[in-house]
Formats: C-alpha cells, structure tokens, sequence
C-alpha cells in the first residue's frame, strides 16, 4: 500500500526517505559539537585550532587557542588530555595527539615572541586575585583581555603555584612556565611577590577593589598516624616537591618509599631517583586497577626504576625499615589481611593527597565550606559574600591544571558580568556528535606522530625534560588527522556526489548550500559527508508539487 506524508500527498515510487517528485525529506548543513571540546576542562574550541594548524596557519591556531586558555606550552606538557580520551578517531586507530599539537603552538609562541590579541578598552574596574597559580592566572588573562586592571598577590617567591612546586621540572621546564607567566605579565596584569592576603576585606578596600578572586590552591599535604621511631624522617610529597624547587633539598638517604598511589606519588619517587636515591619504592594499599595515577605516569616511573608494592599498608616506621601489611581488595575497598612483611627504607614521604588553606577566610560572613575546607561558591563561582569568587583547586573539584585554568575563564566572566549587574550566560552547545554518525572515507593517514622519550637510564640522571616536541613537519601531519567531527571542512564529497547538481560551492572557508529547487531529497550527500555536516530533515515548506 502506498505510504501517505503529512502533507496528503501519496508516494507513489515507494522511495526509502521520501525523495523524488514527492519530497518529503532535505538535506540540511548543521554543526555539532566534537568530543575534543566537549571534554576540555579549559573549553577550548580544539577542533579550530586543529583546522588552522592542518594548514600550518601556526599564528592564526595559537590566536584561536588562546581565546580560551593563555597557557598553551604548558598545557601541551602537563595536561592530561581528556579530548584525546574523548576522540573519536580513537575508535578507527589511534586518538589525534592534541597535547603535542597543543605543545608545538605553544612553545613556536614563545620561540616567536608572539602576543596576546589586544584587550577590550579599559573599563575603569580594579580586580584583586589572591594566588599566581593556573587558576589564578588564567582568571587575570581573560579579566585583562576585557578591560579590567588586575593585580595577582602571590604569597611565595615565585609565580606558578603548584605548576612550579608540584609539578618537577622533567614535565615542565622552568623557562617554558617562566615565558607564559611573563606573557600574561606583559598583557598588563600586574604580579605582586612575597605578599601573603590574610585580611581579604581590608586589602579589597584599601586597594580600591571592585572583586576579588581567591585561587590559593591545595598546598597542604594530608598527614596520617604511623607510629615512628624518628619522625624526623616522615616527609610530606608537597613540601618535598617544593623543597627541591627552591633548592633545598632534603637528605634521603639510600632507599626512599613513598605512601600513595595518585600522580603526586609517581613524581615523588621519580624526583627520589633523580636526587641520588638508590632504591624509590611507592607502597600502595590497593592494587593498580584502583590506583588514582595516571596510567602512563605509572608506567614512566615504572621503566625509570621505581617499585611499587600494590596492596600495602604501612603500620610503623623504624630507623631503617617499614612494617608494612598486606591488604586484599573485597569490593573495590582494600581489606587488612594480618599478614606483615617488612621492607628497607630510609625515609618516607608521604602523597595521600593535599588540603587548602582556608582559615583566613572564616571570618568573612557568608563564606561557607566543606568539610574539607574547600569553599563553596555557587554556579558563577561567586562565594556567599557579594564579589568575592573562588576557583581552582580550593573549592569542590577534580585538581588537575586544566580544570584550575577553566575555573579561572569561568569566574573571569561571572566576574565581568557581576561588575556590569548582569548575569553570564554561556551560549547553548551544540548536539555531541559520536563516531556512529561518521562516514570516514577520507582520511588515509592512520599512524600517529609518537614523541621521542628520553631514555630510562638517562633520564633519571637529572631534571631535564623526558619528552621531545614535534616539529612544524610533525605538528601539521598529526593535526591532518583529525576528522573535523561534526563541521564540514569543505572536502567537496557532497558537491562530486550530488546527482542533480543542487550543492552550491559559495568559496573556500563559505562551505556550501543547496538549491533546494534541484534536490529531489535523496539523500546521497549526506551518506557520503565524513564529518556528518549534514542532516537529512523533514521537510516543511518548499515541497515539490
């Protein structure tokens, strides 16, 4: 029986999707969102700065990526890149590697010396930014970009927060973090040393402050009860990180063990290794399937020489020794065995974590906090006092680097719009596009571009950096990869394929339209686009008579 549309008409010719004389259904150009950028913590529109570094327009990406987050060289390094996780070419081959994409752009700035857009005219607001960290700096970078005169009050000797003393230089070099802080300093955002805030409310209203952003971090390592015979040798991972950083450096001794299972403990052990300790052992109470590090991070300390002894507990600490028990995992949760073992070490540090310095703040009214002592701020990271915002790692999140650097962006528009009475609203995203809604046909180029690793054994042997970058070769091959999901890249799959020549070519970076007075609705085009830049759709009006 013939199938009857909407519109009374009878479609005589039984076709699949309502095409020919008796159209019901068109093609029709969209846009959707990528994986890439939905996953990134700092929102980076990645998918356009990938498009520009295809064409080795390296400024023209750089300028794209720095809309969003002015720390490209140190992203590239020390990100843990969730739109590589998120990437759909991972389900054909291999994830694009963004990070090292991201790396070259950065780091091609610094070689370039290459700046910032200009900012918007100064808009007579003053800022005052409690924290020189990712969170804290990139709040500054994006309230300066909008006219606002920024200050940044950092209580240590040095800007960078735990980017400069939680992070050892082999993952970030100290000139690549130095170059981006100065960046952002000659944009106009002004850095203040050596000057710890402890009385928020004072210093706003003697400054002449309109807001204020607190992004202190977490630079207090959690402490637990091991019954010690010299306590003296019980460090925490934080202060012996930062302690290597600002050059002093605490003896040892031969055999080193670090208590901890997450990112901070693998570079711990590593940094151990690094300073002359013969044996760097990490005791960890659960196995590896549960363990908070990174795999690869577990992986690169493994190759440098680090043990790990999974399913440890650490009961007591002697002079040369540690009594450790075993533990069993029973539902995902590690369980005393009450069998001992004992293992060598001459000290231990401790990587269970760290905690924020929240105090100062108990006396402003309205602040509130976790049981943590993480702050609570609302959904424009503004705090229970008027123009007080927070972000970063001391309120409730993941702490990571990128998440920090997306706080700051977030609460530099809350910020922006709080000072004009008005309320930030992020345009709406576009539907997520998965690897089901592709047609790759295209792309040839499946091995991805690997980056050169230093060596094990010579990589332990001081602070340099362990993984090489690409070069402009390498950069744009691997940024050919991506598969532009989602948004036409103008492949002119649809223009060879259309039957009646309905697809219109308007030019290079125009895309394409169709004359809907050609299309019989077929549908061929939007069966052979690769990105699924085309949707076929139920048509309303215009249908053929």
């Amino acid at each position: 029986m013939p199938n009857t549309d909407l519109t009374g008409k009878t479609d005589l010719y039984q076709h699949g999707e309502g095409t020919g004389s008796f159209r019901t259904k068109i093609p029709k150009y969209v846009d959707f969102l990528p994986p890439c950028n939905h996953a990134c913590p700092a929102g980076e529109n990645i998918q356009a700065w990938l498009s520009l570094a295809q064409e080795g327009k390296n400024h023209e990406a750089w300028q794209t990526l720095t809309q969003d987050n002015p720390m490209a060289a140190i992203h590239g390094r020390v990100c843990y890149h969730p739109c590589e996780s998120a990437c759909n070419r991972g389900s054909l081959d291999t994830t694009v590697s963004i990070h090292a994409i991201e790396r070259f752009l950065g780091d091609k700035a610094i070689e370039e010396n290459w700046g910032f857009k200009k900012q918007n005219p100064d808009s007579g607001k003053k800022i005052m930014i409690i924290g020189a960290g990712p969170s804290g700096l990139s709040a500054a970078y994006h309230l300066r970009r909008l006219g606002h005169d920024v200050t940044i009050f950092e209580a240590r000797p040095i800007a960078g927060g735990m980017m400069n003393f939680g992070i050892p230089a082999y993952r970030l070099p100290r000139n690549i973090l130095r170059a981006e802080i100065k960046r952002i300093e000659d944009y106009g955002v002004k850095i203040i040393l050596n000057k710890k805030i402890e009385d928020i409310l004072k210093e706003k209203k003697e400054g002449n402050f309109d807001a204020v952003f607190i992004a202190i971090g977490a630079h207090i390592g959690k402490k637990t009860n091991i019954p010690a015979r010299d306590a003296g040798k019980i460090l925490d991972a934080v202060s012996f990180l930062k302690d290597v950083e600002l050059g002093n450096t605490p003896l040892l001794g031969r055999r080193v063990a670090i208590y901890g299972g997450g990112n901070t403990a693998m570079d711990a052990a590593r940094t151990a290794k690094r300073l002359g300790a013969e044996e760097a052992m990490i005791i960890y109470r659960r196995d590896r399937e549960h363990m908070p590090a990174h795999d690869f991070e577990a992986e690169e300390a493994l190759s440098e020489g680090v043990k790990i002894h999974w399913l440890r507990s650490i009961k007591n600490l002697k002079e040369t020794s540690i009594t450790v028990e075993k533990m069993d995992v029973i539902d995902g949760k590690p369980v005393p065995t009450g069998e001992f073992e004992t293992l060598e070490a001459d000290a231990l540090i401790l990587a269970l974590g760290q905690e924020t310095e929240t105090d100062f703040l108990s006396t402003i009214p309205g602040i509130s906090f976790k049981e943590d002592k993480t702050v609570i701020v609302d959904q424009n990271m503004m705090t229970g006092y008027a123009g007080i915002f927070a972000g970063g790692d001391m309120v409730p999140s993941d702490r990571t680097v990128t998440i920090a650097t997306g706080h700051g962006k977030k609460a530099a528009r809350n910020i922006d719009a709080w000072l004009k009475n008005e309320q930030y609203h992020k345009n709406p995203s576009n539907a997520l596009v998965g690897i089901e809604q592709l047609h790759v046909w295209y792309k040839t180029i499946a091995e991805p571009k690997l980056q050169l690793h230093l060596k094990a054994e010579v990589a332990v042997e001081n602070f340099e950096e362990i993984i090489a970058g690409y070069n402009e070769d390498e950069a744009k091959y691997e940024a050919q990869r991506c598969l532009s999901c989602g948004n036409c890249f103008e492949c002119d799959g649809c223009l060879g394929s259309c039957p009646e020549d309905a697809v219109i070519k308007l030019g290079k970076g125009n895309r394409y339209e169709f004359n809907y007075d050609k299309c019989t609705g077929c549908g061929v085009c939007a069966e052979q686009c690769p990105c699924h830049a085309i949707d076929i759709v139920q048509e309303t009006e215009n249908i053929l008579q």
